[in-house]
């Protein structure tokens, strides 16, 4: 494996997560950001919440300490309690700046590395795809939340319905290349679907 292709591709694809999360948090009335289903559910805060306390205790020292910091405080960040939408992209951006700045301290001569997460040894993949899958579940969940929030003045994040015919013939309108699928949504071009 090719580490810097690796993390090249990596990092796009959490840019592309993170950017969903954005894109969300722009269209949802900021008093129904705190908004819960019931007791059991999480509000969008609670989840942004809970990303920010595994970013920070996951990506802090990446490469020399385990992923669980005996800081964190797991339980509590499933508190509703974030005051306001400042506080809740304090929070989102806080979280995504450490795991952007773990991942910049990865290269070739450390890329073999072991990494614990509750002392148990992952290698650098096995960590990373471990977060990515973790984050993208949750950013998920926001999304959704986020669409059944904002009702009809929801402004799609992927192909909209009734699309997929239109946006397939665009796409095999061009030739064959090579790009990341996030290039353009990341860029904010109009054809921005991956």
């Amino acid at each position: 494996m090719n580490p810097t292709a690796y993390l090249d591709g990596i990092k796009k694809q959490f840019q592309y997560y993170k950017s969903l999360g954005d894109k969300t948090f722009d269209q949802v009335p900021d008093n129904k950001l705190f908004w819960q289903y019931n007791e059991d559910s999480n509000s969008i805060a609670t989840i942004v919440k809970h990303l920010w306390g595994n970013m920070k205790s996951r990506w802090t020292d990446f490469l020399t300490s385990d992923g669980e910091k005996d800081w964190r405080e797991r339980d509590a960040e499933f508190e509703n309690d974030v005051q306001s939408k400042e506080e809740l992209l304090r929070k989102w951006n806080e979280g995504w700046q450490c795991l952007f700045d773990a991942l910049d301290g990865i290269n070739e001569t450390n890329f073999d590395q072991p990494i614990y997460i509750r002392n148990i040894e992952h290698n650098i993949t096995e960590a990373i795809n471990r977060q990515l899958a973790h984050y993208s579940y949750h950013i998920g969940q926001i999304v959704f939340l986020g669409k059944m929030m904002s009702g009809g003045n929801w402004q799609s994040l992927s192909i909209p319905k009734g699309a997929s015919t239109s946006y397939n013939k665009k796409r095999f309108a061009k030739p064959k290349h090579k790009a990341h699928y996030t290039d353009n949504f990341l860029k904010n071009k109009e054809d921005n679907n991956p």
